[in-house]
């Protein structure tokens, strides 16, 4: 069963996403978890994840936070955007898009997002909160992880370059800027300058490379709210009612029940 996980996107990724351009996605590495890589030959691939205090190994996809198969809802900078701030109103009919209910302000308005305003368009009664704050249910944009791998961040390909949503661009003065170097911009724009040794481009740390494509909304969980069944407990589920362990969706139930 398929986890819902949250995932953050500025601006620009965001706008990449909704253009088709963005499909795969490069998250830095834990610096104590990359030191515990056991490495082929060259330092090209990674085998296994060894845990030093125990020797478990592990295929290092196995503890990455997303897993091909889950779920993902983007979380980015959104505000709430009343009717009548627009001239418009859901008694008449005028906005067709405006279907939610602001309980707090009991307004009815629309959610607007950062990524699709025009550039210096502020709200004029709320102020853009940042994605971290977003909850899932305003979410508009989702994924579906299709692949995980592990990767040093230089192994980038000018096509891999181009599906994080960088395809180059022309300077003032008409010199052109590949799409790996316009991914080398990006990746250390997103790194606090005080890690910029263990994290930055030029430090070639090893990363997650995760891929995924859209997806629609998931249908909400029809065990929301249900504890999963346990000894003896008749289960609500499919199988037998009396058995020693959960059905197969109480079990589901019981392994999503830590979704944020």
């Amino acid at each position: 069963m398929s986890r819902v996980l949250p995932i953050l996107y500025n601006g620009g990724m965001v706008r990449a996403i909704l253009e088709d351009r963005k499909t795969v996605t490069r998250r830095k590495i834990d610096i104590d978890t990359a030191n515990q890589f056991d490495v082929e030959h060259g330092g090209k691939s990674v085998v296994a994840y060894i845990n030093q205090e125990t020797g478990d190994s592990y295929d290092p996809k196995e503890i990455c936070r997303y897993q091909p198969g889950d779920i993902l809802y983007v979380r980015e900078t959104f505000c709430f955007c009343p009717c009548w701030d627009c001239g418009l109103s859901t008694e008449d009919g005028s906005c067709a898009e405006s279907k939610v209910y602001n309980a707090k302000r009991a307004e009815w308005g629309c959610w607007c997002y950062r990524a699709s305003c025009d550039a210096g368009e502020e709200p004029s009664v709320d102020t853009w909160h940042p994605s971290i704050h977003m909850p899932k249910e305003i979410a508009r944009i989702w994924l579906k992880v299709t692949d995980v791998r592990v990767e040093r961040l230089q192994d980038i390909t000018e096509e891999q370059a181009k599906a994080e949503g960088c395809g180059g661009y022309q300077t003032e003065w008409k010199f052109s800027v590949s799409p790996c170097c316009h991914f080398m911009e990006v990746w250390d724009s997103t790194v606090n300058k005080r890690d910029a040794d263990r994290y930055g481009w030029v430090a070639n740390p090893w990363v997650w490379v995760i891929e995924f494509e859209r997806c629609g909304k998931p249908e909400p969980c029809i065990m929301k709210g249900i504890e999963p069944a346990e000894d003896k407990r008749p289960c609500i589920g499919y199988g037998d009612a009396w058995a020693d362990e959960p059905c197969e969706m109480c079990k589901g139930c019981a392994s999503c029940s830590g979704n944020v």
